[in-house]
């Protein structure tokens, strides 16, 4: 494979100085379940002002190198957690991602608001916000859907790998065949919210469903395109192409079994061998990484690179649109990252092979920055109009689809 575009010093200094204009807004960072795992939450133990490299794809310097000017933090719990305790563990992921912003107020600002990205980047400080990832943690209950916005949750990821009772996801057995009806009702609650819709981890069925219910624009927060690498996590073209009349966002990831074909069957070789030796697939605890470091070492895996991202956003360009596409890595939340994106210092080198494929600078910003600013704001402008015409819903699951 030829070198990357982002070894050439000359895109490299383009590529940052594009980005101190118009910075990365991600859609999608893992760290609060990272510090869980890791540490419990002691942010003594885990100090992200210092440099955390071997242990955590994020801390401040890093994020500074790579150009990041806003943040989602995902406050995922896992989909095999349900219940109350579902709910008490997203309350410990939005817990700690206060508690982040207020350790560290030179260098993270909590953003509510598109208002408040924008003032965050005037001041030279990394706008967070939240973005809860599986519709399991309000468990079932509107209520708490409600409560989530209110405690700052911009986002909510419908499924996660698990289906609900009320929508499928890309990675179960087809059982409610898209959305039920208590499920647009959700979507409905947060169009009036002003909670985005997220439509990463869900089947293509509730993808569409979610886009035939929805007034306000969605977001994929970590998502590529599946005509480029065929994996259920993956978004189809035929729901590409309704962004433009919906106003969303697709954000590409850098989950390497979701960028190279080639890296699906090794992934699932891989995870086989996690659960053998009793750990979650997911698991990225020290030993857990052992586990994978040694497996690699015998079985080495395909590597994507930011050339094979960058074939994922030209397809989804050709067919969303420059203004329907984002960025959303999921560092740390994979145990692998494509070479040249290593961690969330890496982002330069993904504009820098953009910019080598003709990539202008204003379409370049829209990625980066303005297309994720936008959407939000139009979140909150349907919401206003919303909340003018109609009450909380008081729905519940068992009136709707029993």
């Amino acid at each position: 494979m030829p070198a990357p575009a982002a070894a050439d010093p000359e895109l490299l200094a383009a590529a940052r100085a594009l980005l101190a204009d118009a910075p990365v807004v991600d859609g999608h960072n893992d760290l609060p379940w990272a510090l869980r795992e890791q540490v419990r939450y002691d942010l003594d133990r885990l100090d992200i002002a210092e440099d955390q490299s071997g242990r955590l794809h994020t801390d401040l310097a890093r994020l500074r190198r790579g150009g990041v000017g806003g943040q989602f933090w995902s406050v995922y719990v896992r989909s095999d957690m349900a219940g109350d305790d579902a709910v008490s563990a997203t309350l410990e992921q939005i817990d700690v991602v206060g508690r982040l912003i207020a350790r560290h107020p030179d260098a993270l600002a909590r953003a509510l608001t598109a208002d408040d990205m924008e003032t965050a980047r005037r001041q030279g400080r990394i706008a967070s916000l939240m973005g809860a990832e599986g519709g399991h943690s309000i468990n079932n209950s509107l209520a708490t859907l409600r409560a989530l916005y209110t405690l700052g949750v911009r986002y909510m990821t419908l499924t996660h790998n698990d289906n609900l009772r009320w929508a499928d996801s890309a990675t179960d057995a087809p059982s409610v065949g898209g959305l039920s009806a208590f499920g647009r009702e959700v979507v409905r609650e947060m169009n009036r919210t002003g909670m985005l819709v997220d439509l990463s981890h869900v089947a293509a069925t509730t993808m569409r469903d979610a886009l035939e219910t929805t007034v306000a624009p969605v977001i994929f927060s970590h998502s590529l395109s599946r005509a480029v690498c065929d994996h259920p996590r993956n978004i189809p073209d035929d729901v590409l192409e309704r962004l433009p009349a919906n106003g969303g966002v697709a954000m590409a990831t850098f989950v390497p079994k979701f960028i190279l074909p080639e890296a699906v069957a090794w992934t699932r070789e891989a995870d086989a061998n996690m659960l053998a030796h009793g750990l979650h697939p997911l698991a990225m605890t020290p030993d857990a990484m052992r586990v994978h470091e040694d497996f690699e070492e015998a079985n080495p895996r395909p590597v994507a690179t930011a050339a094979t991202v960058a074939d994922h956003l030209d397809h989804m360009r050709e067919v969303a649109g420059v203004d329907h596409i984002g960025i959303g890595g999921d560092f740390d939340g994979t145990a692998f990252t494509p070479s040249g994106l290593d961690d969330v210092a890496g982002y330069p080198n993904l504009i820098a092979e953009l910019l080598a494929r003709k990539w202008s600078a204003a379409d370049l910003a829209k990625l980066t920055w303005g297309n994720a600013v936008r959407v939000l704001r139009a979140a909150e402008d349907v919401s206003r109009a919303l909340r003018r015409e109609r009450p909380e819903s008081l729905a519940t699951i068992d009136d709707l689809d029993a």
